[in-house]
């Protein structure tokens, strides 16, 4: 409310200046005014003159004549400009600026304002992110609530099920082996159970202690977000503060941190960890498309004039590489290296990051029909990577098979 009292006060106050002046006085009344006052100086001055003799009584007649003459020519303009002026003419072009001002700045405001919030100064800004953070729901409420809306996975073959079953057995018997959770965390997740495949994933992490990596604490960040259903979580976050005290560089770790920020109200942090990560990655790194797609938004929403990169080429060994091949040699190296990591992904599987390179290749290929299938794979290798699904989304897009 105090800003349209201001605001309104502001257009009242400009508009007050500009209807002044069109009610001021035009210069050709001031101008007749001070011109009526010279021509009586002059009929006096006549009238000195023949009194003194300088001039004859025929000299005297015309020069009073032409001042009289004048005298009349000038009372009727200033009678036409007066009733200009009171027609309201005078009135027109301010009225028409500042119509056009009002407009101009409402459409502005509309476009770039929000009619009907409050500001929100920087210290309640950074409060409310605080209280975003401090009330996110607990892991295990989040994967409750995301196990509501995210579809069954599909049901395995039998013989997979059945060893499935043997290996949970064996590692409920053995819960400290390192060999069969990871395993265990693995398949679980390959199966689309991804609850059980953190719940393994952080046994795993436990029984490793001081011995563990990096690389499995960032899986287990992975895995809770996916788990939880996009929500970073205080326990993801607690593992998301172990891979970077072990690894400052972990892309997952900062990928996930850069994400938490911006859940919770701080785009100005997580723009700033995904700038860095963006310029550190690789092209074909399993985050990037996403960061590519979402890092303008929390630029404007941080208030930074931000210009996104370029995508990084080749680099210098693949340059080096395929600088001294023919045409027709380039073009099979790359078909072949297409043709091993497709079949590679069809039977084996494969991250996030490689479905969206081999999607990306396709596409710059114009091999849509195969590229339709990769995706159709993929979609079914990631069914419960919620995360990594987006990612190859964005891949299959570029290559023109999906929305």
């Amino acid at each position: 409310m105090l800003f349209w009292v201001l605001a309104g006060a502001m257009v009242a106050a400009a508009a007050a200046v500009l209807l002044r002046a069109g009610l001021r006085p035009v210069q050709g009344e001031d101008g007749g005014r001070a011109d009526m006052a010279v021509y009586r100086a002059q009929l006096s001055e006549a009238e000195r003159d023949l009194a003194r003799g300088i001039i004859g009584d025929v000299e005297a007649d015309q020069l009073k004549t032409e001042i009289a003459r004048r005298i009349l020519d000038r009372d009727r303009l200033a009678h036409q400009t007066g009733a200009s002026a009171r027609s309201g003419d005078g009135l027109v072009v301010p009225a028409v600026v500042i119509a056009a001002l009002l407009a101009g700045a409402f459409g502005l405001y509309q476009r770039l304002g929000a009619a009907g919030f409050p500001d929100v100064p920087h210290a309640q800004r950074v409060d409310n992110a605080r209280a975003l953070r401090d009330g996110r729901p607990s892991q295990a409420v989040a994967e409750a609530e995301a196990a509501k809306t995210r579809p069954a996975p599909p049901a395995p073959a039998a013989d997979y099920a059945a060893l499935m079953d043997q290996l949970r057995a064996a590692v409920a018997a053995r819960p400290g082996d390192v060999e069969g959770l990871r395993l265990l965390a693995r398949n679980e997740r390959t199966l689309g159970n991804l609850s059980a495949a953190a719940a393994a994933q952080a046994q795993l992490v436990k029984a490793l202690g001081d011995g563990v990596s990096a690389d499995e604490t960032a899986a287990l960040v992975d895995l809770y977000v996916n788990a939880a259903g996009g929500e970073v979580t205080a326990e993801a976050e607690a593992a998301i503060t172990t891979t970077l005290r072990l690894d400052p560089a972990n892309g997952t770790a900062r990928y996930y941190a850069g994400l938490l920020e911006a859940l919770t109200g701080r785009p100005d942090r997580a723009f700033a960890l995904w700038r860095d990560l963006l310029a550190d990655s690789p092209e074909d790194a399993p985050w990037v498309p996403v960061i590519r797609d979402q890092i303008g938004y929390l630029a404007l929403a941080a208030g930074v004039d931000y210009t996104l990169p370029a995508a990084k080429g080749p680099d210098a060994v693949d340059v080096t590489a395929a600088a001294g091949m023919s045409a027709g040699d380039r073009a099979q190296m790359i078909a072949g290296m297409v043709d091993g990591l497709e079949a590679r992904l069809r039977d084996a599987g494969g991250s996030a990051g490689e479905w969206a390179q081999l999607l990306t290749a396709l596409g710059v290929l114009n091999e849509t029909d195969r590229a339709r299938a990769a995706w159709d794979r993929a979609q079914t290798a990631l069914a419960g990577d919620a995360a990594g699904l987006e990612v190859v989304r964005a891949a299959a897009r570029t290559a023109g098979v999906a929305e």
